[in-house]
């Protein structure tokens, strides 16, 4: 074995926390806001949460949906959950309260613990819950359970639930063209294929390495990226929100390993005081979800002195497939690549794909199709929509467009699914139009993405108006009271009529065509 090799007793989600309780419970595995836990710590308290959850009836294959910021306390309900065989569900606290009324519905989750400060979101949609029986608070509440006194009712205890290679491990949500969410279950074998894989080049080691979690854990790249370096023994220095100056203090604490995407990478290199921190532990940023411009790139290189490796994966791939290598980040001889994801890792087969299903040719676009042990099992309680995505042969089709180079690199080019990318959050146009439509003043509405320098992508809406057009703002103000902030538009145009071909449907790269002219890829 070496530093970066997985103990051989991991098998399964919940044995991370067990085996390395056991080889190292006097280190620090986690710590956040000042707060810190060991290994046998963390052990314990995640023996509380099953211990709860076994007394609530909660068993295996459960669901419990966890709606909070980043803290020690979503970690220990993760791993407490895996104990008992169930599987926990971070829930996007960004969405608006329908939204997440939505979510936690369609797990069909019986326990719901809520941040403190989210209390108020759940409260709106309460008496609409189906199947959750309890409501824990991380914070004081009056009439919930509270989060310490839910996990001091009965001694700790772990049930010694084991996981199969098929069993879901997580259950992440992400949104579909319907704009209706969906739960891509990854299983055990989804998640150990990644870990075993990835560290090769990521270099996570026990011994001497800091995991910096920074972004937000209903997200892959959150949650993905945390329970990798946890996986591997290494201390992880957790950060609730994307704050500038807390990200920039998180990295003074020793941290050797970050995952960020570019729009973060962007804010910090803003920041006042960036010039005079200390990155001298900092050895690789792994970013993705968008692509770096060369100023950004060569600005965090000579910033922060480290190796930056990029990686391109989707929820239903259990994150990273693709990968840009350190060594191919030189904006003086090869700029070209830049504008690459990278290759595929040797266990992930990549196609390109044409619209009659033939194979291109180097250089053609067409949709990417994965097979992979990362590719999930499926879409929570939705076969139509699995079929959809899996082929019968095991091709997922990731609704992306691109074309591989004669060096095998891959190139983005477009989404087929007409999906927007910005800041690392997915979203799709047809939630946005279905919530300005609801509108009375609003014939008609495209959205699509447009470049933005510091997020990617922007959210774009050309509306056709009922009579005299409202203003912008009042349409985004009525937006945000449905969706989320960041899936609402941050500009509206106003037009007579839309394009659309004969059929009547709608023409989107007309629309989008004059904000993307004279740039390499038509995606952020």
């Amino acid at each position: 074995m070496t530093g970066t090799d997985l103990e051989p007793d991991i098998r399964c989600l919940a044995d991370i926390v067990r085996v390395h309780a056991r080889l190292r419970p006097d280190a620090i595995a986690l710590e956040c806001d000042g707060e810190s836990l060991t290994f046998a710590e963390w052990y314990e308290r995640a023996a509380a949460v099953a211990a709860a959850l076994v007394a609530d009836g909660v068993g295996p294959n459960a669901r419990i949906a966890v709606l909070a910021r980043n803290s020690l306390a979503l970690f220990e309900l993760t791993f407490g959950a895996a104990l008992v065989g169930a599987v926990a569900v971070p829930v996007n606290w960004r969405l608006a309260p329908p939204e997440v009324l939505e979510i936690v519905n369609d797990a069909e989750a019986e326990i719901l613990v809520v941040g403190g400060e989210l209390v108020a979101v759940v409260e709106r949609i309460e008496p609409e819950l189906d199947q959750v029986r309890r409501l824990v608070s991380l914070g004081p509440h009056d009439r919930w359970t509270t989060y310490e006194a839910w996990l001091g009712a009965q001694p700790p205890a772990d049930p010694g639930a084991t996981a199969d290679a098929d069993q879901v491990a997580m259950q992440l949500y992400t949104s579909g063209t319907t704009g209706l969410p969906k739960g891509a279950m990854l299983t055990t074998a989804n998640v150990l294929s990644l870990m075993s894989g990835v560290n090769r080049s990521w270099e996570l080691r026990a011994a001497d390495s800091v995991n910096l979690a920074l972004m937000p854990m209903f997200h892959i790249a959150g949650l993905g990226w945390s329970v990798c370096g946890l996986a591997f023994g290494c201390r992880t220095v957790v950060v609730p929100d994307v704050e500038p100056a807390k990200v920039l203090a998180a990295l003074r604490r020793g941290v050797t390993h970050a995952f960020m995407v570019p729009a973060v990478i962007q804010l910090l290199l803003a920041a006042p005081g960036v010039d005079r921190s200390d990155f001298r532990s900092l050895r690789k940023v792994v970013y993705g979800a968008s692509p770096i411009s060369e100023s950004v790139l060569t600005r965090a290189i000579e910033t922060m002195g480290c190796e930056l490796i990029q990686v391109y994966g989707l929820t239903e791939t259990t994150g990273a497939i693709v990968q840009l290598d350190a060594h191919d980040h030189d904006p003086v001889l090869r700029p070209e690549l830049l504008r690459s994801c990278g290759r595929p890792y040797p266990w992930v087969a990549v196609r390109i794909v044409l619209p009659d299903g033939s194979e291109a040719a180097e250089g053609e676009v067409g949709e990417l199709w994965v097979r992979s042990p990362q590719v999930m099992s499926g879409y929570w309680r939705n076969r139509e929509a699995t079929a959809d995505a899996i082929t019968a042969d095991g091709w997922f089709r990731t609704g992306d467009a691109g074309y591989r180079d004669p060096d095998g690199y891959l190139y983005l080019y477009d989404r087929v699914k007409d999906m927007i990318v910005t800041g690392g959050e997915n979203v799709y146009p047809a939630e946005v139009e279905n919530a300005l439509m609801a509108h009375p003043a609003v014939a008609d509405a495209a959205v699509f993405g447009i470049p933005d320098e510091q997020w990617g992508e922007a959210v774009k809406a050309v509306v056709v108006a009922v009579g005299e057009p409202p203003p912008a703002e009042a349409l985004i103000a009525f937006c945000r009271e449905r969706i989320a902030g960041y899936k609402c538009p941050k500009s509206i145009d106003f037009a007579a009529t839309l394009p659309r071909n004969p059929s009547g449907k709608l023409l989107k790269r007309e629309l989008r065509a004059p904000y993307w002219g004279g740039t390499d890829r038509l995606v952020g």
